[in-house]
């Protein structure tokens, strides 16, 4: 679960036991302070909206600091003007001490997983080429799986391996096809056409 949070005018991405600088904030070391959620997720339940009054986002200040110092330097070539000056930032190390969602909306998150309907697992399809559907279908019925093959051919995309032996095989069908395509040689004087 993680949540969005705003404070001192910039945008978090927050998770519980996290640690964060901030902008300082006006109270001492060590208190407990709630801050602004913007948007709250916890799964496949999104908390946003009127809902955000409901939720709480609870931190512990664990010291004040200050940033690096930034040096900033102004200067113009040819006219004598040269400015220095330098910047450290006052933070504030915050940890987030917990996220809390009310009772009712962890019982929303549960009855909109049983509305989604479950994944339907993948056909399974024939090493190479194409298979017709039926055949798949029967396949796959033997296996237990659900019904869901189309009455057509199923493109199958071939592994490496059956790439392999199906490459080995080609030639020899090729060879085997070429040779059932090609006309028989005329054995009678009748045949030639003469």
């Amino acid at each position: 679960m993680y949540a969005i949070v705003k404070t001192g005018g910039k945008q978090y991405r927050v998770e519980e036991g996290q640690w964060l600088l901030v902008e300082r904030l006006p109270d001492d070391d060590g208190a407990s302070i709630a801050l602004q959620p913007l948007l709250v997720v916890d799964g496949a339940n999104v908390v946003d909206g009127a809902d955000l009054d409901k939720v709480k986002i609870e931190a512990k200040i664990v010291a004040h600091e200050r940033g690096p110092k930034l040096r900033v330097v102004k200067f113009k070539p040819k006219r004598g003007y040269k400015r220095h000056n330098g910047h450290r930032q006052d933070l504030t190390r915050i940890q987030i001490t917990g996220i809390t969602l009310p009772g009712g909306m962890a019982k929303k998150s549960s009855a909109a997983e049983k509305k989604s309907p479950a994944p339907v697992a993948a056909a399974p399809v024939a090493a190479t080429g194409t298979a017709p559907a039926a055949e798949v279908a029967e396949t796959w019925a033997e296996k237990g799986a659900p019904e869901a093959a189309a009455a057509t051919e199923v493109e199958v995309t071939p592994t490496p391996e059956a790439a392999e032996a199906a490459a080995a095989e080609a030639p020899a069908a090729e060879e085997e096809t070429a040779a059932a395509e090609e006309p028989a040689a005329p054995t009678t004087e009748a045949d030639n056409g003469s």
